[in-house]
């Protein structure tokens, strides 16, 4: 039996999910890429691998793990927020090295090895996401070239004699099939300025559900809208162009389950609140802290009886903490749970994303929460 605190990932539905994300087609070619910042556990990524997906690494570090655990170069695109430490290198690998600042472009276009035809990422003054935290585009986020920078990005590339091939724009993140509608109409005009590019890639951000009003992103009717969208432009421009997704979340969220065990049990009196303490925290779980999400929570007991409780970590930080308002970190709110002991097991599950590979690691000085793959 495995100690706690752990992370479980299902076999099953990680491969359930490869099948579903491979699957879905668009008109003019179809390249999906795994976001490897959501889970970076070599046997996940090993799986994914195997299953016929790209990558999207957000550092060079990120792509170097990637060539150690044996991905190709050819199947690694990074985009990524500081400039590569090893440009060259990477480009010898193969790796498709996107220019998201003009400091980035001008080291790409200097590099060795730069190819022929390159990508570089743009901020279409557009942005997505349930907070500010969660959007990667508009006058309030860093990622990418500014839209209106486009022609010196042209002129800077031709005087090079260098092709811009793949358009690279991630806004942020959502569900509705409306937003989507509206990021792939503002992809495409942004395409528009770049007439040589045979490439879209429109990142990710495909929310699922994992609390209550929640919404899981439904890919086949996104890509029902994507499909229409890359048709008319077709008609319109002539141009075919391939499309690229970068899902993280969507992948990997759900086959994850966080395991923890309850160390104590204390109250602030008949006026104040019970608290579950776990022997886990935002050293392994750091979504609350951050954003304020919240995920399922249940006591494996056998008792039906249920109190309302506040779940909270075992790091010496107030904001520490499983169970607030949705969306608001900054207010606690009980969850109604199970009627718990000291030394429960305790679940929060949809954690297979944005949980181990970010975590306050090293606070404290708790351990890691160990993670195993299950079937």
């Amino acid at each position: 039996m495995f100690s706690t605190p752990r992370f479980e990932y299902s076999k099953k539905i990680l491969s359930d999910k490869i099948s579903e994300v491979t699957s879905l087609k668009a008109p003019h070619g179809y390249t999906p890429r795994y976001a490897v910042k959501a889970n970076t556990h070599p046997s996940i990524i090993t799986m994914i691998d195997e299953g016929g997906i790209h990558f999207d690494a957000s550092s060079s570090y990120e792509a170097m793990l990637l060539l150690s655990l044996g991905v190709s170069g050819e199947k690694i695109a990074l985009s990524s927020q500081q400039s590569a430490h090893n440009l060259d290198e990477l480009l010898e690998a193969g790796v498709r090295v996107a220019a998201t600042s003009f400091k980035q472009l001008e080291m790409l276009l200097a590099a060795p090895h730069c190819p022929e035809k390159i990508t570089v990422r743009i901020n279409p003054d557009y942005g997505s996401g349930h907070n500010n935290r969660t959007s990667t585009g508009g006058t309030n986020a860093s990622f990418g070239i500014w839209h209106e920078y486009i022609p010196e990005i042209v002129r800077l590339c031709a005087a090079a004699g260098v092709k811009i091939d793949c358009v690279h724009i991630h806004v942020g993140s959502g569900a509705k099939p409306e937003i989507w509608a509206e990021v792939m109409d503002r992809c495409l005009k942004v395409l528009e300025a770049f007439p040589t590019a045979t490439i879209l890639n429109v990142g990710g951000g495909f929310k699922v559900h994992r609390f209550n009003t929640e919404e899981e992103t439904d890919l086949a009717t996104i890509f029902e809208i994507f499909t229409q969208r890359l048709a008319g432009f077709k008609a319109e421009t002539n141009r075919s162009i391939h499309l690229e997704i970068e899902p993280g979340t969507y992948l990997v969220a759900h086959a994850g389950t966080l395991v923890a065990t309850i160390d104590d049990i204390v109250d602030t009196g008949e006026n104040g609140h019970t608290f579950i303490k776990l022997d886990t925290g935002m050293n392994d779980f750091l979504r609350t802290t951050m954003y304020g999400s919240q995920h399922k929570i249940e006591v494996m007991t056998d008792n039906t009886n249920e109190k309302p409780y506040v779940v909270v970590g075992h790091n010496c930080e107030s904001g520490d903490i499983f169970t607030t308002v949705q969306y608001d970190q900054e207010t606690i709110k009980p969850r109604l749970l199970k009627e718990a002991k000291i030394g429960d097991e305790v679940r929060i599950y949809d954690t297979g994303a944005y949980c181990a590979s970010m975590r306050a690691k090293g606070y404290n000085a708790f351990p890691d929460a160990i993670e195993i793959m299950v079937a």
